[in-house]
């Protein structure tokens, strides 16, 4: 249990912060009590991020692909979602944070994070291999996702603005979450073998069936539970400041949506990372593609359960300039994932989109 102590940060804070927290967050005006504050809660909110994806990896280590690789996601999501749902009731209930939040995660994973995997694996290992079904899998259903969310609301008339009308909420919300349940039948029953590393003799070993310090299933998915709840509460805390700091700073209100991803998906990208330098390119596609497609096909029926039960408008369809950059990627990803082989070269073009991403993000 020494190795839990994250676990004892995160729920001492979040005690602290439920009885002093409202006159603590009152006023931020001053500069350093506010990076002090802001600081605190972002730390022990990634440092809990970095728990959970310890226990879901030491999981997946015993479990095997897919299915330890969808447990890790699944949590990462979670805490997306988590994050998003105490955003929107924390802080000053941005109706866009669900979306930017989401725009955030396909731009980070799909074009930084998987940039980043494949510029390291090809550097290390000049090209790299995967299975091309599995890749073809995920983006068959991310494509239509991310469009039908993300970019159909700025074309319907049934409501005013970018938002869907009821009936198409309720289509939107349970056409992903069933869709999302074919993919996982198809990715853990059906069609396992789509999800694990093609055999040849340039592959890596086998993975060990658990990593160093598995206890029991039983032990991990309590801990990680564990590690979960808190994080609503402080979730709820960040966002008193992160919407000061925006406010005050006069920066982009997609910021928000940022923070809440960078925040999510650092322990992944470092999962994945690793698992492109250990020549595991299938391992780092599955949690980055699937981060992906969880993170779209979850998101959408949470918010949009909480725009009906609070009678909020939820925006959903992204602006022209951002529109026109997830097109693009998801072409570029098309092409990229096309071939059965990668390279450097297919990696710095995704860096290259992630980088137009963020200029935009500050420079429109």
């Amino acid at each position: 249990m020494r190795r839990e102590w994250p676990l004892l940060i995160s729920v001492v804070t979040a005690a602290l912060f439920l009885a002093f927290g409202e006159p603590w967050l009152a006023d931020l005006s001053h500069p350093a009590w506010f990076t002090f504050v802001m600081s605190w809660l972002f730390a022990v909110i990634l440092v809990s991020a970095f728990a959970v994806v310890r226990h879901a990896e030491l999981l997946a280590g015993k479990l095997g692909e897919p299915l330890g690789t969808l447990i890790l996601t699944i949590a990462v999501t979670g805490i997306e979602v988590t994050m998003i749902v105490a955003f929107m009731h924390g802080g000053k209930g941005n109706p866009a944070l669900p979306r930017d939040a989401m725009f955030a995660v396909v731009m980070i994973v799909m074009n930084g994070m998987v940039g980043l995997s494949l510029v390291l694996g090809g550097l290390r290992h000049h090209e790299q291999t995967y299975n091309l079904q599995g890749a073809n899998a995920f983006l068959a259903v991310i494509v239509p996702l991310a469009v039908l969310s993300m970019v159909l609301p700025n074309f319907t008339a049934a409501a005013p603005g970018p938002t869907l009308s009821p009936a198409q909420a309720v289509f939107v919300a349970v056409m992903s979450v069933a869709l999302y349940g074919v993919f996982l039948a198809i990715q853990n029953l059906r069609h396992r073998e789509y999800f694990m590393a093609p055999k040849s003799p340039d592959s890596p070993r086998a993975r060990p069936a658990a990593g160093r310090g598995f206890r029991s299933v039983g032990y991990h998915v309590a801990l990680l539970i564990a590690y979960l709840l808190p994080l609503v509460i402080l979730a709820k805390q960040l966002a008193v400041p992160i919407d000061h700091g925006i406010a005050v700073l006069r920066a982009p209100a997609a910021l928000s949506g940022f923070l809440v991803a960078i925040v999510v998906l650092s322990p992944e990208a470092m999962s994945a990372a690793r698992a492109a330098l250990a020549n595991e390119l299938q391992r780092s596609m599955n949690i980055l593609l699937g981060s992906v497609l969880a993170t779209i096909s979850l998101t959408i029926p949470a918010v949009l359960v909480i725009g009906f039960m609070t009678e909020r408008a939820i925006v959903l369809g992204l602006n022209p300039a951002n529109m026109i950059l997830l097109v693009l990627t998801l072409a570029v990803s098309t092409l990229t994932f096309a071939s059965p082989r990668t390279n450097v070269l297919l990696g710095a073009v995704h860096l290259l989109l992630f980088l137009t991403y963020l200029l935009f993000m500050f420079d429109k």
